[in-house]
């Protein structure tokens, strides 16, 4: 007796929204855009609100949708088959990383010290002030 076994992938089913989401990104802006002005002539409510979820999204603004930048992360961290080249564009990577958590970090210290500026200041004025009202 043959027994025949088939192994089956468990693909958990997307809701209509994200269904409709991924097809509009495979679509590309151009479609994002279609729909929404389709929405507005339609049912004014629907076009208003698919213009406020592409801002919130950044779908507006962005030159390619989030699919699509996602895809290409997946593909960077891909093994090519050379072990050198993925040592050192791992290394790259890690390098890059660094950098850009140590650029943002300056950055935060400059935020802060503009801010502490900026408090020192109003509180000199407030002080200013004070002094004026008082010899009045």
């Amino acid at each position: 007796m043959t027994t025949i076994t088939s192994e089956q992938t468990y693909a958990p089913r997307q809701s209509w929204f994200a269904r409709s989401e991924a097809w509009l990104d495979d679509k590309g802006k151009g479609a994002w855009i279609a729909t929404m002005v389709l929405g507005f002539i339609f049912f004014w409510p629907v076009g208003l609100a698919l213009l406020m979820y592409m801002i919130w999204s950044k779908r507006m603004f962005s030159g390619k949708s989030c699919a699509r930048r996602g895809s290409r992360h997946m593909m960077s961290t891909r093994s090519t088959g050379n072990s050198a080249f993925d040592a050192y564009k791992a290394d790259t990577l890690r390098r890059l990383e660094e950098e850009q958590n140590n650029f943002e970090a300056f950055l935060e210290r400059l935020r802060e010290a503009k801010d502490k500026a900026e408090f020192d200041q109003f509180m000199d004025d407030r002080a200013k002030s004070k002094d004026d009202t008082a010899e009045a």
